[in-house]
């Protein structure tokens, strides 16, 4: 069941986006761009309140935006933390979400399965695609459409974090995109 939600949740989370997974420096992103900041999501998500936290949120874009989702999925790793404390904040709720994990690569053995925990979802499932940073759009777009391809129905991608440069844009060519925090939060 999930506690309840409010304000204070919020401001919380970004309080500890700020403070452990912002950081003001030159690095090359995923996308081979340089940027003059890092945000670091999995300093948060993994941590127990800020999975805590964003299971909370997350569910609560979800069950807003979504209602008629009955999963959630990303791309492994920075999907991850997401997806299980969503599904498990889900529990007992009005909207139970189960979680799947889309492979950056197809299982090398067995068998080569993209997605790990979307057999028990019936073809046509609608779910929602969840991502901790978006910068370029291109892993929530990947994540969409492997799940896709599994036969499930992506109707929306819920971030964490927006860096605002042009991941918006792309994604919505396709869903929409709902983000908690966008660049101009995170690095206030």
């Amino acid at each position: 069941m999930v506690q309840a939600i409010d304000a204070s949740d919020r401001e919380r989370l970004l309080a500890l986006i700020k403070r452990d997974a912002y950081a003001k420096r030159d690095v090359i992103l995923a996308s081979g761009k340089r940027s003059d900041f890092y945000v670091d999501c999995r300093r948060v998500t993994l941590t127990a309140e800020g999975h805590l936290l964003c299971g909370k949120l997350f569910w609560q874009a979800v069950h807003e935006h979504a209602p008629q989702a009955i999963a959630i999925g990303g791309m492994t790793m920075g999907a991850d933390p997401i997806v299980s404390a969503t599904s498990l904040i889900s529990h007992g709720t009005a909207q139970s979400l189960d979680g799947f994990y889309v492979r950056k690569a197809a299982k090398a053995h067995g068998t080569s399965k993209w997605i790990e925990g979307a057999d028990h979802l019936p073809e046509g499932s609608r779910v929602v695609i969840v991502e901790d940073v978006v910068t370029s759009g291109g892993s929530a777009l990947q994540a969409t459409e492997r799940a896709e391809q599994a036969g499930l129905v992506p109707m929306l991608v819920v971030a964490l974090v927006d860096r605002c440069e042009g991941g918006r844009e792309a994604i919505t060519a396709r869903l929409p995109l709902v983000s908690l925090f966008d660049r101009n939060e995170v690095t206030s």
